[in-house]
């Protein structure tokens, strides 16, 4: 059995410092323990939520994958449980696997089928992660046309040189890339002229209750009239009701993707 990542000095000094620290850092420790068992058995599944176009609400674009982890009672633990602590570590890029794996399986049992799926800038340097992309595009060579790799604005700027340039090899094999939590950040404006994304996904801080907020109508609006700019499609997350979607549509955003059309669910319509 392989021990359990160790706190970062940061975490150490907090858990001595005060009582609440340490009720953290045990906290923690118990996820990061959990996280690595479920990983070690293989048990990480997906959650599809479709991401609908707003003329066409019926027919999803794609489904973006989002990793789940099953507890020792099988329970699925969505990944903002534990995505934070565990980003940092290696068990972070093994989650990364096991979900490009997971989302290749997927993309092959249906051909019709097209796929977000959620990765880190980190796992670009990983190897098992890179040859479990290379595996899955060689399997069939329509698969690349299928597959849109998912990252956050945080983590696309953690190393944005690097990203680029895997960007540009991997369209090469008609892979599409999304930026997620777009708006999140405060670096983006300077690099986004330099990356090729092809979908950008504007944070979902932006979108609760849009038709009521004059201000992130101003933003959600900016930054559409940002994406034609630089030839993207753009999609509004954490859609919860119908006048938001009605706010969204007027503003030509092209998709969405919230409760409001789907919660992810790890057995979606299509199987």
């Amino acid at each position: 059995m392989s021990a359990v990542p160790s706190l970062p000095p940061e975490d150490i000094a907090l858990r001595d410092a005060t009582p609440l620290g340490a009720a953290v850092a045990e906290r923690d420790a118990d996820v990061m323990f959990m996280v690595e068992e479920a990983v070690r058995n293989r048990q990480v599944r997906l959650a599809f939520q479709p991401v609908v176009p707003c003329q066409d609400p019926d027919r999803p674009a794609f489904y973006e994958c989002l990793s789940r982890v099953l507890d020792n009672k099988g329970r699925p633990i969505p990944a903002a449980e534990f995505i934070d602590q565990v980003e940092m570590h290696e068990l972070g890029r093994k989650i990364d696997c096991l979900a490009l794996e997971a989302g290749f399986r997927t993309l092959r049992r249906h051909p019709d089928l097209r796929l977000s799926i959620n990765m880190s800038a980190r796992s670009i340097g990983y190897g098992p992660w890179v040859k479990a992309l290379e595996r899955g595009l060689a399997a069939h060579s329509d698969i690349g046309g299928r597959l849109i790799l998912e990252i956050s604005e945080s983590s696309a700027m953690v190393m944005p040189d690097v990203v680029q340039s895997f960007m540009v090899q991997m369209q090469r094999h008609g892979v599409s890339f999304a930026l997620d939590d777009f708006g999140a950040g405060f670096t983006s404006f300077r690099h986004l002229k330099n990356f090729y994304f092809d979908i950008l996904k504007i944070d979902g801080q932006f979108i609760r209750q849009i038709h009521a907020d004059p201000d992130n109508q101003v933003l959600v609006e900016a930054l559409v009239g940002l994406a034609r700019q630089f030839d993207m499609y753009t999609v509004a997350a954490r859609v919860e009701n119908l006048r938001e979607v009605e706010f969204l549509v007027g503003a030509g955003i092209d998709c969405v993707q919230g409760y409001y059309f789907g919660a992810p669910t790890l057995r979606p319509r299509f199987l």
